[in-house]
């Protein structure tokens, strides 16, 4: 594992590490699909270019912890998207490799991208999907367990909306900027065609 911390360029510039959870795609059996998909969708929502770490790893608790542990401690990325691994077969473990390295759970994420996903699949309630905060000395982290389709990714992170545009069900990636805001990282702006993102007036930069 890589030991040297990355230094960032200025304080405002977003780290993302964008990890996909498969043995077949790890494996070169397949080509991976999630993060094209999630990191499309990142490049069309965020205003202001991120640095992103990508990694394509197999469905093995300790490899995806330590993964985990590498982004957020030593490449100082403030969001770690994951992809895949979340359902009830034995090999899916991302929310057990998760919640091993979190110091704080964040259950509203999980709780809601289930909601959002419950009005397109019933097959919903069977995501075991878990978002967390990582927190070492000077840095903190918010971690969050995606689905693996891109389909579904881009729901639960942009909501559903009616004809009109007008949101239906919100997606959690409205409120990932304040929880960044308040765990010290960068400052997060949204392109709000995509998603608004929610902050109270205190928080909000002129």
């Amino acid at each position: 594992m890589d030991t040297k911390v990355s230094q960032r360029s200025h304080p405002d510039e977003l780290r993302i590490g964008l990890v996909s959870v498969s043995d077949r795609a790890s494996s070169g059996q397949y080509e991976d699909e999630g993060i094209p998909a999630l990191k499309a969708w990142l490049d069309e929502t965020l205003i202001g270019a991120p640095i992103y770490e990508v990694r394509v790893i197999p469905d093995n608790a300790e490899t995806i912890s330590a993964m985990l542990v590498e982004l957020v401690d030593v490449h100082q990325c403030d969001l770690v998207l994951t992809t895949g691994g979340t359902g009830p077969a034995r090999r899916d473990v991302t929310p057990e490799a998760t919640l091993a390295v979190a110091t704080r759970e964040m259950p509203g994420f999980g709780e809601q991208m289930r909601q959002v996903s419950l009005k397109f699949v019933p097959t919903a309630i069977l995501s075991r999907q878990v978002a967390v905060l990582r927190e070492i000395e000077n840095h903190a982290a918010l971690i969050i367990n995606l689905p693996g389709q891109p389909k579904a990714i881009r729901e639960t992170l942009e909501g559903l909306k009616d004809d009109q545009g007008n949101t239906i069900v919100s997606g959690v990636f409205a409120a990932v900027p304040y929880c960044i805001d308040l765990i010290g990282g960068p400052y997060v702006q949204t392109h709000e065609h995509k998603v608004k993102a929610f902050r109270p007036k205190s928080a909000r930069r002129p």
